[in-house]
């Protein structure tokens, strides 16, 4: 946590461009759940225009094709 606001709070103080991602909702930025964090988010929010990438999860549909041919790999093995 200490090290994620060192690197975020000094681009900030030299005006540095800063991308953030992450898998946050916009309202947990805004309510954060402590000081430390509010410390990181409140620079964030000031710094970054927040951006909503929205839509089908690639990852997901990955994982599920995977997942079936691991299930059919075994499925042949256990008929030999």
């Amino acid at each position: 946590m200490e090290q994620m606001f060192t690197v975020i709070d000094s681009r900030y103080w030299s005006k540095k461009p800063l991308i953030v991602t992450t898998n946050l909702k916009l309202e947990e930025i805004e309510n954060p759940p402590d000081l430390a964090h509010a410390r990181i988010y409140d620079r964030i929010l000031e710094w970054c225009a927040p951006v909503l990438f929205s839509g089908k999860n690639f990852r997901e549909e990955g994982a599920r094709v995977t997942k079936a041919a691991a299930k059919e790999i075994v499925r042949k093995d256990n008929k030999i």
